[in-house]
Order: C-alpha cells, then structure tokens, then sequence
C-alpha cells in the first residue's frame, strides 16, 4: 500500500499530474477538490457547508474535510495506494490522516510539492477559469486569498513532512511530461 501526498497551491498542475501517476502506479487519485465538487453538485450536507466556506475563498475546515476523505478512502479499500490530492493542507489534518493511516495499519510514504511562482500560477488558475466554470478561479482577489491561506495553514506542513524525511519538492514548471518524470523518479526511489 504506497500512500502519497501531492502538495502545490492552485494550478501549480496537482490535478494534472495525479492523472499521470495513478495510470502508472495503479494508484486511487482522492482530490479533495473533486470530492467538494461531487458533495456540491449532489447537495449532500457535507457539500452545502463545504461550498459555505469555497464560495468565501476560505478552506474548508477540518472535520468535514475529513470525513469526506475518509469516506473516499473506504469505498476503496481494493486499491493499491492512495494519492492524496489537496490534503492534508494543515498539520491537524496531517495529524488526522496519520491516524486514519494507521488504523488501516498504513503510513504515509512520501509527500511531493509542486513548486511554481505565484504569478505564473495566477495566470495559469484564471485561463482554467475560463473553462471550469468554478467561481473561484476567475476572481483574482480570491486566488490570492487561496494562496495565503495556503502560506499560512500548508507551509508548517513542509516541516511536519521533512522531519520525517518524507518531503520532496519539485520544480513544478516544464512540460507535464518533464514534471511526471521529476515525479516517477521521486516515487521510483521509495
């Protein structure tokens, strides 16, 4: 079972490369994000409350982030491992996801950033706006309010992960091509 925690701010490709990655390594590809979405669309409980805090720019907090992900988690309990996409994005939920982990008798194997200039990624989150249809990629102001969140509540993270020498940073500009390989060898070398 390889768990792997895929970190970067919006736009910075997370979306893109688990794609990539759960072909090649047979791995479930949980994006917060895209469960958000589903919980939304459905208009489960969960889903009301967490578009509450989406629609403000603001995180959702934790506990209904993770009862959302632990939910994904056991209707997949098949899997070969787990790519944790948006998640954790602060050090309770990485707390939270250790725990869960270990109930399951598993572990965290390694947790990877894409790393990329908030400008460039600005630009890249406005044009996907344009096609997403999600409000919160076509309002400047509330990107950068996403990104400073992100500073403030996922940076402590990196310590949390390099302390237990799982943290590895990766130049999140390039081709995809040339970023799913900086990836491949991360994983390759587990």
């Amino acid at each position: 079972m390889i768990n792997i925690v895929l970190f970067g701010k919006p736009g910075a490709g997370k979306g893109t490369q688990a794609e990539f990655l759960k072909e090649r390594y047979n791995l479930v590809h949980l994006s917060t994000g895209d469960i958000f979405r589903f919980n939304i669309k459905n208009e489960t409980e969960l889903g009301k409350l967490a578009k509450s805090y989406m629609d403000k720019g603001d995180l959702v907090p934790d506990g209904l982030t993770i009862k959302m992900l632990e939910d994904s988690v056991d209707n997949n309990l098949g899997a070969n491992g787990f790519l944790y996409d948006g998640f954790p994005r602060t050090l309770a939920q990485a707390e939270e996801l250790d725990k869960f982990l270990a109930s399951k008798k598993w572990k965290v194997a390694a947790t990877i950033a894409l790393e990329a200039n908030d400008e460039i990624l600005i630009h890249r989150v406005l044009e996907r706006g344009k096609t997403s249809g999600r409000p919160d990629d076509q309002d400047e102001e509330k990107i950068r309010h996403r990104y400073q969140e992100y500073n403030e509540k996922t940076a402590p993270l990196m310590e949390y992960y390099k302390a237990q020498n799982k943290f590895y940073p990766v130049n999140g500009i390039g081709s995809i091509a040339e970023i799913t390989e900086r990836l491949s060898t991360i994983i390759n070398n587990l």
